[in-house]
């Protein structure tokens, strides 16, 4: 499915909150030589494939598979956060999908993923700020957070605040769908 406007592409990517305590969300950091945003830190995920036909689940959770080894069986896709447009290069529409994860292992295709990492949802949720990053000779303002010396900021800083803002909306049943999935 590519999107309906002219020169963008269409991808997906999964917020995955493992299951287990202390409910660590699945990071990536993306393998050095890709094309697409080399070494930075994402959600699992991105482009539409033919073979998803036109899903954008179908493409999120092969995604999941493929970069660190999570079979579909073990996600629970919760909810839909709303899609996130790429800023700067590559025009990505992105739509995030937020699921647990059961627990078991992980497993890095190397050809795409240089390292998987976990930061704990409490975390995410206390201590995303807003800031600026240096992209050479330019700033871009963007909502970021430092982890154990990895900074997570661009696409996948604005998809954190998607998720902040429908978890602490009360009206979004969001939290309540994580909160009864997640192993006390």
């Amino acid at each position: 499915m590519e999107s309906k406007r002219l020169g963008r592409r269409t991808a997906a990517v999964v917020f995955a909150i493992l299951a287990a305590p202390p409910h660590g969300v699945i990071f990536t950091e993306r393998a050095a030589h890709l094309r697409d945003h080399p070494g930075q830190i994402a959600l699992p995920g991105g482009s539409v494939d033919p073979a998803d036909g036109g899903d954008l689940r179908r493409t999120a959770l092969r995604e999941l598979h493929e970069e660190v080894g999570i079979a579909a069986e073990r996600v629970t896709i919760l909810g839909e956060l709303p899609m996130v447009q790429q800023r700067r290069a590559n025009n990505f529409d992105v739509t995030p999908f937020v699921a647990t994860v059961a627990p078991g292992p992980l497993t890095i295709d190397g050809s795409e993923t240089a390292a998987v990492f976990t930061i704990p949802l409490a975390v995410i949720i206390e201590e995303l700020t807003h800031g600026t990053v240096a992209v050479g000779e330019v700033s871009v303002e963007t909502y970021l957070l430092d982890y154990e010396s990895r900074r997570v900021w661009g696409l996948t800083g604005q998809i954190l605040r998607k998720f902040i803002e429908a978890w602490n909306d009360p009206a979004n049943p969001l939290r309540a769908a994580v909160e009864a999935t997640l192993i006390a």
